[in-house]
């Protein structure tokens, strides 16, 4: 519903140069977008502190990627998910995970208080953006809740990260059949420490998930 209302307000722009154009990303600024990938698979199976299996940044956080997230997260901008929605689901790596081996996508859930003050998900809105253009990929936002309100990851230590995340994401008890036995993607923005995908994937995988992706736009 969101999206659509997001269609009707919003003209198709790029969304670096801001130029309208058919497309959410123009073709002068697909160019300059090169410098800041990363694209690179880290396989995590053997990192016994985490619980997702691989993870996938298609960006580094800088440049103009970082201020297009900033925007898109804190400068009511929500229009900017097609954008990021194109860049990754029109990437080469990603797109062959997304047809090859991955069922569902999930993205990491906020506060409801939060969700209602900034008035949308910046997850919600890419992942499931991703999942229509993807014919096998499902995508469901009400599988992860959060319960607590916890206080931003930004500002504080690796350490104080961790504890600041723990115990505040469960699986919803309604929809726990359409993750067992399943590879899921756990969807993000950024990358930092890891330690909100790390605790997302591990209730997921206590609840059967088999196998978990964790892509994020940038890693910082």
């Amino acid at each position: 519903m969101l999206e659509a209302i997001l269609d009707l307000i919003y003209p198709n722009v790029c969304g670096i140069c801001n130029k309208v154009c058919s497309e959410s990303l123009c073709k002068k600024c697909e160019i300059s977008l090169k410098q800041y990938e990363i694209n690179k698979l880290i396989n995590c199976r053997n990192n016994k502190e985490k619980y997702f299996d691989n993870s996938l940044s298609v960006f580094k956080y800088e440049g103009i990627i970082r201020e297009k997230i900033i925007e898109y997260k804190f400068s009511d901008k929500p229009y900017l998910y097609k954008f990021f929605s194109k860049i990754i689901s029109e990437n080469e790596k990603t797109l062959g995970l997304f047809k090859t081996k991955y069922d569902i996508i999930i993205p990491v859930p906020i506060y409801k208080k939060k969700r209602q003050i900034r008035g949308y998900n910046q997850t919600e809105l890419i992942a499931a953006n991703i999942a229509k253009s993807i014919t096998n990929l499902k995508y469901d936002e009400k599988i992860l809740l959060k319960m607590k309100n916890t206080k931003p990851q930004s500002l504080l230590s690796k350490k104080e990260r961790k504890c600041n995340i723990k115990d505040v994401f469960v699986v919803n008890n309604k929809h726990v059949e359409k993750i067992k036995d399943k590879n899921v993607i756990v969807f993000d923005d950024i990358y930092t420490t890891g330690s909100t995908v790390n605790e997302c994937s591990k209730v997921l995988k206590e609840n059967g998930a088999k196998e978990i992706l964790v892509l994020t736009i940038a890693k910082d």
